[in-house]
């Protein structure tokens, strides 16, 4: 292995070593207990290290939403992959969804809430972007109706997931009530 290339992967690894300490310590304490001094010291780098990989906090975000995504795009296939039929493939994104957004709540922020510097539904959105709405529209796509388009019923039913993730984690819904949330959702909605 050449000089250089051993230092690429040194960078790599600290680059996946900033956004994994900078995910972890959001999921603890949230978004605001992230800084770059904070991370510098966890990581156990100076912060000059630190802005040489991103330069700063959005930057920070905007990985570890992209990470998201990646992981989101992955849980839905591998879900609806082992669901029989249009209905159950329906029912199960909804749910690997919510739970993704319940079990991820920095995650789910960065991804959506969060300003990461990342361009979504435009011809440079980055590719894990791209392909987390591909895995939702891989399953909605045959349930969209006739003459609806599979995009946009696609962005409907994100938004409505959007919706029941966001109110949920608030208070704003019962949690008894979550499954027949998703029933009805899934029933009304998607033309199965």
């Amino acid at each position: 292995m050449s000089v250089h290339e051993r230092k690429q992967r040194e960078r790599a690894g600290r680059e996946r070593l900033i956004v994994a300490t900078a995910r972890e310590l959001a999921e603890q304490q949230g978004w605001d207990a992230v800084t770059t001094r904070r991370l510098a010291e966890r990581i156990e780098y100076s912060q000059p290290v630190l802005y040489s990989h991103f330069r700063g906090k959005r930057e920070i975000i905007g990985a570890v939403a992209l990470e998201g995504a990646a992981e989101m795009a992955s849980a839905v296939r591998a879900a609806t992959s082992a669901a029989d039929g249009p209905r159950e493939r329906v029912a199960a994104l909804a749910l690997t969804y919510l739970d993704f957004a319940a079990r991820n709540p920095a995650v789910y922020d960065a991804l959506f809430q969060l300003d990461g510097g990342l361009a979504y539904a435009r011809e440079d959105t980055p590719e894990p972007l791209k392909d987390a709405f591909a895995a939702l529209l891989e399953t909605l796509a045959e349930v969209a109706g006739d003459g609806v388009h599979p995009g946009l019923f696609t962005e409907v039913f994100w938004a409505s997931l959007h919706g029941l993730a966001t109110l949920t984690r608030a208070g704003r819904l019962l949690p008894e009530e979550a499954a027949r949330r998703v029933e009805l959702l899934v029933d009304r909605l998607a033309v199965v």
